[in-house]
């Protein structure tokens, strides 16, 4: 079970293009398919994005407002603290693209253990726009806010503490456990059951918030070549934020 905190209250892949002149015009011919190690990510262009780009904080806006128009029609009726929503933390409510920028000015490896740890201890991760009006909406219409994020147990305090410094409305964080497998399906059916945190009891969980599909139950990277009818749930109780810094398809090669 692991260790909640609680209120009693990282370019996508460039298609590759080789440029052939023949007869004097030029030809594009397709990359050939990659079966071995994706192709590396220009980070620079995702994290230039993230933190200029007037598209980015429109898109987030976006989502937020339209999981707010969602909640409010899911939750009408319904008896408050019963209910909950899930929500990612890092690139769902608070922005990380400081820590990559210092990492690309460095020069360094965009990302490490320690060095990601290191930044977690600062608390300087910034509000992602939106998510505090659709949280304090949550709040105001009865619900529980969970905060099931993948960062370890020892960095629950200062995610708290982090939150706490920009307002963010949260009731309970569910950080991941030690071991392999960052699942979060674990946390939500403890949630489910009223074994996630004592004083709180089972609740139902309405939505889902985040940038990643193993933010979302059951689903991971093999949705992309699914049939329409299995993206079903995005825009009801599923809802995805932009994030072309990194992610779980960074595994995937480039076909």
């Amino acid at each position: 079970m692991p260790l909640p905190i609680s209120r009693n209250r990282l370019g996508a892949a460039a298609l590759l293009l080789v440029a052939a002149l023949a007869t004097g015009c030029a030809r594009t011919v397709p990359a050939p398919r990659s079966t071995a190690a994706p192709l590396p990510f220009p980070a620079a262009t995702a994290i230039q994005w993230q933190r200029v780009a007037a598209e980015f904080p429109a898109l987030t806006r976006q989502v937020y407002l339209q999981a707010t128009e969602a909640l409010e029609r899911v939750a009408a009726g319904r008896e408050p603290g019963t209910w909950a929503i899930s929500l990612d933390a890092d690139e769902t409510i608070i922005d990380n693209s400081l820590y990559a920028l210092e990492r690309q000015r460095e020069g360094r490896q965009s990302y490490t253990a320690e060095s990601w740890d290191a930044w977690v201890r600062r608390r300087e991760a910034t509000p992602i726009a939106g998510a505090a009006a659709f949280l304090a909406r949550v709040r105001e219409l009865g619900g529980i806010i969970a905060i099931v994020t993948n960062r370890l147990e020892d960095q629950c305090a200062d995610t708290a503490a982090n939150l706490d410094a920009l307002a963010l409305a949260y009731d309970v964080i569910l950080c991941r456990p030690p071991g392999p497998d960052g699942s979060k399906e674990p946390r939500w059916e403890a949630l489910r059951t009223g074994t996630a945190v004592s004083g709180l009891g089972p609740v139902e969980i309405l939505l889902w918030v985040g940038d990643n599909v193993g933010d979302f139950p059951g689903l991971d990277q093999s949705l992309r070549r699914a049939p329409a009818a299995a993206f079903g749930d995005f825009g009801k109780r599923f809802f995805v934020l932009p994030n072309a810094a990194y992610g779980s398809w960074e595994k995937t090669p480039v076909e």
